[in-house]
């Protein structure tokens, strides 16, 4: 692990500072990517352009999960977005309006063909950040500071939490500026708030606040804005708290029933990693190295 993360204390108005310390995991261009106590949180650090991802963004955000999967100190990852800055002169109220969990793809690059990244190519890559998300075995909280809108409301859907300050608001945005999510930005969301909902959402376009989306079952958990870290954490050390292996196998198998037959892959794939656990997938092994026959005689053969 790097330095404490003192860019990202330094984005944070002073009235919600908290003596918390995060660490610096790695050094990105358009993320902040940082750790504390079991806790890795991603931070979408585009605040001037309403933490709206460009290809670069949604890479390093690639980069950040496959790390997140990998390092073992690492039991519940945090999405958000990065504080808007405070303006000379402007009341807090003022300066919440412009909070912004994500805002979805940026406008000034999206091209023919999808978002144009610094090497000219077109792309759509945040959809492997979708299934990142959903296919990472830990839980992912989406701290929702702010807007959620587009694409970004997508991002906090396929987050298995979503706990968000009451300024937040959601909706999406597509058919407003050319653009739509027929995949889980659809089936899922339909799923959550129910077809007719979601119909209105992608029809009319419009925003719901904080209130609004937890009574629709978007969203877990409305504290105060000053409160949202505090509250987020909490329920990741409660989280911590559980069986890791436990909170994997039922995040497969609830993803398992939407995801068809790739989500029925993910559920076996971990089955077989628990069964690589067992004396019995050892003593096969063994047997196969040793050239023998295996002796399954204390495999038990439960009803």
């Amino acid at each position: 692990m790097a330095k404490p993360n003192e860019e990202r204390n330094s984005i944070i108005p002073n009235k919600i500072k908290r003596m918390r310390i995060w660490t610096t995991i790695k050094i990105f261009q358009e993320i902040l990517f940082d750790f504390h106590e079991g806790i890795a949180r991603i931070t979408i650090n585009r605040p001037r352009y309403r933490n709206a991802f460009t290809p670069l963004t949604v890479s390093e955000m690639s980069q950040a999960f496959a790390i997140c999967r990998e390092d073992p100190r690492i039991s519940v990852v945090v999405l958000t977005g990065a504080h808007s800055p405070a303006v000379e002169g402007q009341s807090e109220a003022e300066r919440l309006r412009t909070e912004a969990f994500c805002s979805g793809g940026d406008m000034h690059v999206k091209g023919q063909g999808g978002y144009i990244g610094n090497d000219g190519v077109p792309r759509l890559n945040v959809l492997d950040v979708q299934k990142q998300i959903r296919s990472l075995p830990k839980p992912v909280i989406a701290m929702v500071n702010g807007f959620a809108v587009g694409g970004g409301h997508v991002l906090h859907l396929m987050c298995d939490l979503t706990i968000a300050s009451e300024n937040a608001m959601f909706g999406q945005t597509g058919p407003k500026v050319g653009s739509f999510d027929a995949g889980f930005g659809a089936s899922y969301l339909a799923r959550i708030v129910g077809q007719k909902k979601a119909r209105e959402m992608w029809f009319m376009c419009r925003l719901y606040t904080a209130a609004e989306a937890e009574r629709m079952g978007m969203v877990n958990k409305v504290v105060p804005f000053e409160d949202l870290e505090d509250e987020v954490v909490s329920w990741a050390k409660t989280m911590m708290e559980r069986s890791p292996l436990a909170l994997r196998m039922i995040k497969a198998g609830l993803n398992a029933e939407l995801d068809g037959q790739a989500g029925i892959q993910e559920l076996a794939g971990d089955a077989t990693m628990l069964y690589y656990l067992t004396p019995e997938a050892h003593e096969g092994g063994q047997a196969f190295l040793e050239k023998r026959k295996p002796d399954w005689s204390k495999t038990p053969k439960l009803p």
